[in-house]
């Protein structure tokens, strides 16, 4: 039987650390052996940039759903319909076989998340996440929330008991 890989998102407003907080992720997991892919969401409007010209776009022009190139043990796939939905997304990387998938992004979704807070503003929106396992904050202002979340943890985002926390988190799920 197939495992299903863990799933965790990490949300939090543009400039947040989220790109940061992920690579931190990748490189202690990735050291550990874990199989990790991440999904991003284009939070910016529009379609992501791909190289246009290349045999692959061409493919998907002339109407195909997808396009993969491998070359030297690399895969590029790059696929176009109206739009997937993030549990298509989740399918297409079960396939590699993962051990954990990082979504950057898709606050509304449903999935355990690490919720980074830059200052009391943000806060704010805290009430409206689901499923929050974490918080990493940038401002001590922060800790204020702390009481209405009992059970969730807040760690500064520099502070390295925070990323131990949630690579523990990670590992024994």
């Amino acid at each position: 039987m197939v495992r299903k890989p863990i799933i965790l998102q990490i949300v939090g407003f543009q400039n947040s650390g989220k790109t940061t907080v992920v690579k931190k992720l990748i490189e202690r997991l990735a050291a550990d052996n874990c199989n990790v892919a991440t999904i991003k969401h284009h939070g910016h409007g529009g379609k992501p940039d791909i190289v246009e010209g290349k045999d692959s776009s061409q493919h998907i022009s002339s109407g195909a759903l997808a396009s993969l190139i491998e070359g030297d043990g690399r895969i590029l796939l790059q696929a176009e319909k109206n739009s997937w939905s993030l549990s298509e997304q989740i399918k297409i990387l079960e396939i590699l076989q993962t051990d954990i998938i990082l979504i950057e992004g898709h606050k509304k979704e449903g999935y355990p998340k690490i919720v980074l807070v830059r200052n009391v503003d943000d806060l704010n929106h805290l009430s409206k996440l689901k499923n929050i396992q974490v918080v990493l904050f940038w401002n001590e202002e922060c800790l204020e929330m702390k009481s209405s979340l009992h059970s969730v943890p807040f760690f500064h985002i520099n502070n390295d008991l925070g990323y131990e926390w949630i690579y523990n988190y990670l590992t024994n799920e």
